[in-house]
């Protein structure tokens, strides 16, 4: 069985074009009972399919434009958890992810300009357990974060 079917597949598709749609808008439009698109995303979520329905934030409209990738080499002898735990705490620490290859963890950043870029970094490397930081700036956005494209593949939904 597939992880989504393709009434999942119209469902998620919906709701990430038009989030204010609602469960008994969207039951209109999809043509299906209220309690049939309440019991699909409840069961989407359960499963992990559907990990929000909270809003997508932009960081740059918050007075954050300034977004960098970074991979960190940490100290392996005292494990990961703390490292974790201590990007976990600073705000501007997006996303933080284990990866193969000669770093260790990569994360995404974001600040308010260059400067700020530089105490964040310094926020980062901080506790002591990071060995080496390796950063790249992003320039600009050339394809922004989507699985839209992956879900209607997913559920057989031909553009």
């Amino acid at each position: 069985m597939p992880p989504i079917d393709n009434l999942d597949a119209r469902l998620i598709a919906l709701f990430s074009e038009r989030p204010q749609v609602g469960v008994l808008g969207a039951s209109r439009v999809l043509g299906v009972a209220r309690g049939t698109v309440q019991a699909r995303l409840d069961r989407l979520i359960e499963r992990g399919v559907i990990s929000s329905l909270g809003p997508s934030v932009s960081p740059a409209a918050l007075g954050y434009p300034v977004m960098a990738f970074c991979t960190l080499e940490i100290q392996q002898r005292k494990g990961r958890d703390k490292v974790v735990e201590h990007l976990a705490e600073i705000p501007e620490v997006l996303e933080v992810h284990t990866i193969t290859g000669s770093g260790d963890l990569f994360a995404r950043f974001v600040a308010k300009d260059n400067s700020d870029l530089q105490r964040v970094i310094d926020q980062v490397v901080g506790d002591g357990l990071v060995v080496r930081a390796s950063t790249t700036i992003a320039l600009a956005e050339l394809v922004e974060h989507r699985t839209l494209p992956l879900v209607r593949k997913s559920g057989g939904i031909s553009d």
